[in-house]
């Protein structure tokens, strides 16, 4: 009896391994969004099964305890945390905003809106830098963030906008 239930269990083992073989084969011809959205959905799934496992087998309590760990770990780092807060909250609208103008607003960065300090900022340059300087480093970042190499349309406009600031023609 023993050897049939390790049996089954190897059995079970290689299935999993064959189910998980094809759909990671099907699923790296998807979109990056898509496969976003399967792994939130699979994520959530499991995490799902998991708590009604425990709690169909009664060692939910485990789950409680982890929870209350959190919230106090939490009390205790959130005044550290709030120090950070405009920070955070810059970061959040940067990002924001750089992926509503990768996803398709087309609105292209107006020159006017970047002052010259603003320019050497983007760059990463001390104001009065050579034309060597600023054009090394638009193409330093450019190569970094450019789109096609899975940088976002905003970033890229920004960096040429404050080359073209900085290098009238």
């Amino acid at each position: 009896m023993h050897k049939e239930q390790t049996l089954i269990r190897i059995y079970m083992v290689l299935l999993i391994i064959i189910i998980a073989y094809f759909t990671l084969r099907k699923l790296s011809k998807k979109s990056p969004e898509l496969l976003a959205k399967y792994l939130r959905l699979a994520g959530l799934s499991v995490v799902g099964l998991l708590v009604l496992y425990f709690a169909a087998t009664g060692r939910l309590n485990w789950l409680f305890a982890g929870v209350g760990l959190v919230v106090a770990f939490m009390l205790r780092l959130m005044p550290s945390l709030l120090q950070y807060g405009p920070q955070l909250h810059r970061l959040w609208t940067n990002f924001i905003g750089a992926k509503q103008s990768s996803q398709g607003s087309g609105k292209p960065v107006n020159p006017g809106s970047m002052t010259v300090a603003e320019a050497y900022e983007v760059l990463g340059l001390q104001p009065g830098a050579a034309k060597d300087e600023i054009i090394a480093a638009h193409r330093k970042l450019m190569q970094k963030l450019h789109p096609d190499r899975g940088g976002s349309d905003y970033l890229a406009a920004k960096i040429n906008t404050a080359k073209n600031i900085l290098l009238p023609k």
